[in-house]
């Protein structure tokens, strides 16, 4: 069954560094690091904290948690946006998966990240564009 798994926030808001676990065990960690040129912008970077995994953050965990996982980081995100709703701009990119080569195209990740990044940053309000690998998600100006 899809959840939301519970997750630490941030105890000042804008540092912007959350924490949860799956069922199976398996810590995460959500960042929104402020860009030094415009503090109102931010790149999302979320990965795996256990030791397990030997440091690798972006692994593959194969626990069949996927779906609840992206719920809570979406959740997380909506979060972030309450408590920071002056934030404009945000980036992400997803790492190349095992045997996939960096190259100037989306990975299978950053293509699985932008369709959840349409059910959290709704068309009438953001503009989501991709440059290779990067997406990019600005908030509309008010006409």
């Amino acid at each position: 069954m899809l959840k939301v798994f519970p997750y630490q926030t941030p105890a000042i808001p804008s540092s912007g560094i959350y924490y949860f676990e799956s069922d199976a065990g398996v810590q995460y960690e959500v960042r929104f690091g402020r860009k030094q040129s415009d503090i109102l912008s931010v790149n999302i970077v979320f990965g795996v904290r256990n030791d397990e995994y030997d440091g690798e953050e972006y692994t593959l965990t194969n626990k069949g948690e996927f779906y609840s996982v992206m719920l809570t980081i979406e959740s997380i995100i909506n979060d972030f946006l309450a408590n920071n709703p002056n934030i404009h701009a945000i980036e992400f990119a997803g790492e190349p998966a095992g045997g996939e080569e960096e190259n100037d195209l989306p990975t299978k990740r950053t293509k699985v990240y932008i369709r959840h990044a349409h059910r959290i940053f709704p068309s009438e309000y953001w503009k989501i564009t991709t440059n290779g690998n990067k997406v990019s998600i600005e908030r509309r100006k008010n006409d």
